[in-house]
């Protein structure tokens, strides 16, 4: 039986539009590694224990970042700085947008589009490359 291709076969554009609007307002986990941590702590001169209890949270036995009042990302210091840890952010920032929430279906990637501005912008993803982030975050 033939493997079905998917909706997104063509490929999907995205293009960061530095808006911030997945470090923010809403709720949520930021799952990080014991490795992503230590890179992060490394690119704020702590280190890896003063980063873990200044920003990481234990929920279910696993590792996320901390949030703020409202849901921002407590690494997120507005539009003027950005994310303090950008150049060694964790895998689940990086795959962001092509995660299989979003690529279950073209229905649910207009769904965030109308919260992300850089979807359907920018350049083309090839599915190779789709693909290969959705298992870089499994």
């Amino acid at each position: 039986m033939a493997k079905q291709r998917p909706w997104y076969a063509d490929g999907l554009r995205f293009e960061c539009q530095r808006c911030s609007a997945c470090c923010r307002g809403e709720p949520g986990y930021v799952w990080v590694t014991e490795t992503e941590i230590r890179q992060m702590a490394e690119a704020m001169g702590l280190l890896p224990d003063e980063f873990m209890r200044a920003y990481v949270r234990t929920v279910d036995g696993r590792l996320s970042l901390k949030e703020l009042p409202g849901g921002d990302c407590v690494l997120w210091r507005g539009m003027d700085q950005g994310c303090l840890v950008y150049a060694t952010r964790p895998t689940q920032c990086v795959t962001f947008p092509f995660w299989s929430e979003h690529l279950r279906s073209k229905a649910a990637w207009q769904r965030l589009a109308k919260r992300c501005p850089g979807i359907n912008k920018g350049r083309l993803y090839t599915l190779r490359e789709i693909r290969a982030r959705l298992k870089r975050r499994d």
